[in-house]
């Protein structure tokens, strides 16, 4: 071959290389199907893991909105299922029951013990409350709002727990045992064994009825259009009620019922009811209670705590034992509920949210209430006086 030939030669192969491209290390087309494949894996992936994540929410406020007082429109019973704890702080551990002239208070949504310590339950305003028996806890209810009110069980070293959610009128028996409500035209009782209510039983035909309190295993009553009955759950419809009876403050231990009746000047008087047939036993005129329903019955019996009208304006001591049951000023007016020591002291928060103790032995002699100033309580909050405690 001659120089020419192989210079051609040379020249050739040198054009067809130029002219061809180099193979490449990687596929561009494989890489982009690689690429894509790995893309719709992790989108996959991503989408799988939020969907978890949204059940897992959805679930919890399903169960948070269970619980919460004002998003219900009917009852919620927990009849012997397991009950929802909601993540709010832990209550304390009860103490003994408080000295006389010490008393447990809730103000805004807060437990504040007969030592002053106060411990946040992050519930909402609140109407009553009150111990269960052998340091159980307590029973708190909750101040009517659109959705009803609501019931908590309050377990030592736990978070309070919904019992009873959506219910118009709410009633409990003094050891907390039993509660009786009212949900539109039903009125029902069940029996409180741990944190559940069961063994619930009713009857419809209640509208507008109002449940009071137990005497005994029968529930009283306040009728919608006046007077008061007592109803036998399990045994029927509601009676008719009785229209002569306008308040009723307690129960005495023999079962007859301190009670404010109508009398024939258009004032009251006030009456011990035989518990059979809510016909006065006693009756006397020189105390004219209120209408506002305010007043307790002492432990024993022996003392009534009511609101006067009249020229005194505030609280009145009724001797119950007493000939034409007489009664004492005692005290600024009660606004809420009455916490008694046995006989010796009847704590509560008068109109100015100021907590007030009345003696009976004291006031007998003619010495008026002593008041107590309460410190951390905003113009918003109003001190609710907590009751029970054996």
């Amino acid at each position: 071959m001659t120089r020419d030939d192989l210079e051609g030669a040379l020249r050739e192969t040198l054009s067809r290389r130029v002219a061809a491209p180099p193979p490449l290390a990687v596929d561009p087309a494989g890489l982009a199907i690689r690429q894509g494949r790995r893309i719709r894996r992790r989108r996959t992936l991503t989408g799988v893991g939020l969907a978890i994540v949204a059940t897992s929410a959805l679930t919890a406020g399903m169960a948070q909105l269970s619980d919460h007082p004002g998003r219900v429109t009917t009852p919620v019973v927990v009849l012997g299922g397991p009950t929802v704890a909601a993540s709010w702080p832990v209550a304390p551990a009860p103490d003994s029951p408080p000295a006389d002239g010490q008393a447990e208070l809730v103000v805004g949504g807060a437990l504040l013990t007969a030592d002053g310590t106060r411990h946040d339950l992050g519930l909402g305003p609140v109407e009553r409350a009150q111990r269960l028996p052998e340091r159980g806890g307590w029973l708190v209810i909750s101040a009517r709002t659109p959705g009803g009110r609501t019931l908590w069980v309050v377990p030592p070293g736990e978070s309070p727990q919904v019992l009873l959610a959506g219910a118009e009128e709410i009633a409990l028996t003094t050891d907390g045992r039993r509660v009786g409500w009212r949900d539109g035209d039903g009125l029902y009782v069940a029996g409180l064994v741990g944190r559940q209510l069961v063994a619930a039983t009713g009857t419809t035909g209640a509208a507008g009825a109002v449940p009071v309190r137990f005497v005994g295993d029968r529930l009283l009553v306040r009728a919608r259009d006046g007077g008061h009955l007592l109803w036998q759950p399990g045994a029927g419809p509601l009676p008719a009620a009785d229209r002569d009876v306008l308040d009723v403050y307690g129960v005495l231990p023999d079962g007859r019922l301190a009670a404010r009746v109508p009398a024939d000047n258009r004032r009251s008087c006030l009456a011990l009811l035989d518990p059979a047939t809510l016909e006065p036993a006693r009756t006397g005129c020189g105390a004219a209670p209120t209408d506002d329903g305010f007043g307790a019955v002492s432990a024993d019996g022996r003392w009534l705590l009511v609101n006067g009208s009249g020229g005194t304006g505030g609280a009145l001591l009724v001797d119950l034992a007493g000939p034409g049951l007489t009664a004492r000023a005692a005290g600024p007016a009660i606004s809420g509920a009455v916490a008694w020591s046995g006989s010796t002291v009847a704590t509560y928060v008068d109109r100015g949210g100021v907590l007030t103790r009345v003696r009976p032995d004291r006031t007998m002699a003619g010495e008026r209430a002593s008041s107590t100033l309460l410190s951390g309580v905003t113009a918003g909050d109003r001190p609710v006086v907590v009751t029970g405690g054996s």
